[in-house]
């Protein structure tokens, strides 16, 4: 029998700190990267926290792994990530990833309400108009 989702979240949020706004804050003052997992149409809707680096959840292995084509190079696994995405499970199911990759200092934010309740900055995006 496989693992449900349940079951998943319960590791990721077991083997993945959750931080609030501040300490987040704290980790981006020390060269951390706050990294946004959800899809494009989310930033597009509902904005994103100032200063944050986008990858979508999707495409995260291929961004992290500096054997892959497609590698981001803001992913160093010297620096720490602090990750969000709506609500929170999908940055622990991401950082639980990134752990299982070697990267040691990651971070749960939560979600972009999380962000912005506890007073960080966010870019709204300009109505394209019809």
């Amino acid at each position: 029998m496989g693992l449900t989702v349940k079951q998943m979240l319960d590791e990721a949020n077991a083997a993945v700190e959750r931080v609030d706004t501040e300490r987040a804050q704290a980790l981006l003052a020390e060269g951390g990267l706050l990294l946004d997992i959800r899809d494009a149409p989310e930033l597009e809707k509902n904005g994103r926290a100032n200063g944050s680096h986008h990858i979508p959840r999707g495409m995260l292995e291929f961004r992290a792994d500096p054997e892959s084509p497609y590698h981001d190079p803001a992913l160093r696994k010297d620096r720490a990530i602090v990750l969000h995405c709506a609500s929170g499970g999908r940055a622990a199911l991401a950082g639980k990833l990134l752990k299982d990759m070697g990267f040691e200092k990651v971070y749960n934010l939560g979600g972009l309400k999380d962000w912005a309740e506890g007073g960080g900055a966010v870019e709204v995006v300009a109505d394209p108009g019809m």
